[in-house]
C-alpha cells in the first residue's frame, strides 16, 4: 500500500491525501513514483508533453521506463503536479518467478479518460504493455489530433467527438511511409465507413479509446497487434 501525503493546492489553499499510484514493470513488479513530501505541489498552467513523464527505474529487474507523472485535479479546478524525488528508484512487490521476464507482456494498467492528454496517455500506456519502447511526442504534429512515435511506429491519437475521417487515416499512412514505419491510430469517437474501408486496405490497426482508457480494436490489423504485439513489427 502506497503511502499517502498531503498534497496543498496553491490557487484556493484547500489540502488533499494523495497516494501514487503503481505500474506493472515488464517483469511484473509493480512499481510506483517515488513522492517527494518535502516538495511542494505546482499549478499545471500548460501541458508539456516531456514534463507529463517521469522516468522510474525498477527495482527488481533495473529496467528503466517513462511513466506519467503524478498529478492530482482540485476541486477548483487547478491541475496539480505532485513532487518526485531525484532518486526515481522503486518497487513495492517481490516479481513473479519467470524464466524470460523480459518477454513478459506488460498488464496494462489503464487511466480514466477526461481530456485529450489522458488520451493520449491512455495509447501510450497500451503501446508499451504490447512491448514498444521509448514513446515520444512525434516530431511531426498531425494535421488533426496528437501524434506519438516509437522505434518503428507511428501512432495517432484523435480525441474529438467526431469520427475520423479518411483523411486522417491516410495522412497518417503517409507520414508513417516518409519515416519508414508502421501505423496506428486511435480515437475517442470510432471513424467513418470511408476510413475503415482505407484502413483495412492500408492495413492500419485501428482502436476506438473507451472512456475507462482501454482501446478496442476494430479492424483485423488491430486485433491482430493485439495478439501479436510489438515483436513481429519490430522484426
Amino acid at each position: 500500500m502506497s503511502e499517502s501525503v498531503s498534497v496543498r493546492c496553491p490557487a484556493c489553499r484547500r489540502e488533499h491525501l494523495y497516494a501514487a499510484p503503481s505500474y506493472p514493470c515488464v517483469c511484473g513488479a509493480p512499481v510506483r513514483p517515488p513522492l517527494d513530501t518535502a516538495g511542494t505541489a505546482t499549478a499545471v498552467t500548460h501541458q508539456v508533453w516531456d514534463e507529463q513523464w517521469v522516468s522510474l527505474r525498477c527495482a527488481s529487474c533495473g529496467r528503466r521506463d517513462e511513466w506519467p507523472r503524478p498529478e492530482l485535479g482540485c476541486p477548483c479546478g487547478t491541475v496539480l503536479r505532485v513532487p518526485v524525488m531525484s532518486s526515481a528508484t522503486t518497487t513495492d512487490a517481490r516479481p513473479p518467478t519467470t524464466t524470460e521476464p523480459a518477454r513478459a507482456r506488460r498488464v496494462l494498467q489503464p487511466v480514466t479518460i477526461r481530456t485529450p492528454r489522458d488520451a493520449a496517455t491512455a495509447a501510450a500506456l497500451y503501446l508499451r504493455s504490447l512491448g514498444y519502447q521509448d514513446i515520444r511526442r512525434a516530431d511531426q504534429r498531425p494535421p488533426s489530433g496528437i501524434g506519438l512515435a516509437a522505434r518503428g511506429l507511428l501512432a495517432q491519437v484523435d480525441p474529438a467527438i467526431r469520427p475520423a475521417s479518411l483523411r486522417d487515416v491516410e495522412c497518417l499512412w503517409l507520414t508513417a511511409m516518409t519515416e519508414s514505419a508502421a501505423c496506428v491510430h486511435f480515437s475517442l469517437a470510432g471513424y467513418t465507413d470511408e476510413a475503415r474501408a482505407r484502413a483495412e486496405g492500408l492495413d492500419i490497426p485501428l482502436f476506438v479509446l473507451e472512456l475507462n482508457g482501454i482501446p478496442k480494436p476494430l479492424n483485423a490489423p488491430a486485433v491482430r497487434l493485439d495478439a501479436s504485439g510489438a515483436q513481429d513489427r519490430n522484426r
